[in-house]
């Protein structure tokens, strides 16, 4: 995502909490900050991308945090998924210095990236997303206005939540051919060409047939998205569905308990 906005002409201002991730942008166009402070310092738009909400507040927060950094009039967008109770505290707080939030987690991956094809989703002020919209063009088509501050986020971890309700789905359709006398790597390969096929049942198929390969990159992330999915769902007081029982199932074989 960096390294479109980069290539896009945008003056760009990089920090990571590791050094190696800013590596591979020494021969760009892009400045390095020292820290988030002095990265809000150097910035109009602070794009976020760390892993959850906790992270989120270390990198927001403090003396050296990036609102103490900013100006007045400055932009944060939250890329990382995290529950829109997160999305709203920081903009309570960024409000107290002029600062707008909006939530605009992403889906895709890489290869979404490399084509300017990532799916950004935008909960927030309209406004205040359209003066984000041609930063985020550079690596994202389409981009989603969805709703008021939080609407990206719950559109992600339902996103998620479907994502590994098909997970659970598929593993134990794999279980019930294996029962049946169909070889695993076989049932998959075919289900994948076919119309039952889904970009969860594609990852298990890369991993031979199992989630082993899965489990270690993505199932503690699914965990927490399930997760934050069951307590937006309670809070509003309606019921979770079948879409969490089937779930669970991929969360247990991925030894990840709800």
């Amino acid at each position: 995502m960096a390294r479109r906005i980069i290539e896009g002409g945008f003056e760009t201002t990089l920090w990571a909490r590791r050094a190696a991730s800013l590596e591979p942008y020494a021969g760009t166009a892009a400045k390095t900050a020292s820290s988030p402070a002095e990265l809000g310092a150097a910035s109009d738009l602070v794009c976020l991308c760390v892993v959850a909400d906790d992270d989120v507040r270390e990198v927001l927060y403090g003396d050296a945090g990036v609102l103490a950094g900013m100006n007045e009039g400055g932009i944060i967008a939250i890329h990382s998924t995290v529950h829109p109770d997160t999305v709203r505290e920081v903009a309570e707080k960024a409000a107290e210095k002029g600062v707008s939030v909006i939530d605009a987690p992403v889906s895709g991956g890489g290869p979404a990236v490399e084509e300017g094809k990532l799916l950004v989703m935008v909960g927030g002020d309209e406004e205040i997303a359209e003066r984000c919209r041609p930063v985020f063009a550079t690596y994202a088509d389409p981009i989603v206005h969805l709703g008021p501050l939080g609407s990206g986020q719950v559109t992600k971890i339902l996103n998620n939540l479907l994502f590994t309700a098909n997970l659970g789905a598929a593993l134990s359709t794999l279980e019930l051919g294996e029962s049946l006398g169909i070889p695993r790597v076989r049932l998959a390969e075919v289900l994948n060409g076919g119309s039952a096929t889904s970009k969860a049942l594609g990852s298990i198929v890369v991993f031979g047939g199992t989630v082993e390969g899965l489990a270690p990159i993505a199932g503690a992330l699914l965990q927490k998205d399930v997760r934050h999915a069951a307590t937006i769902a309670a809070k509003a007081g309606v019921p979770e569905g079948t879409v969490f029982t089937v779930a669970d199932t991929a969360l247990k074989t991925m030894e990840f308990p709800r």
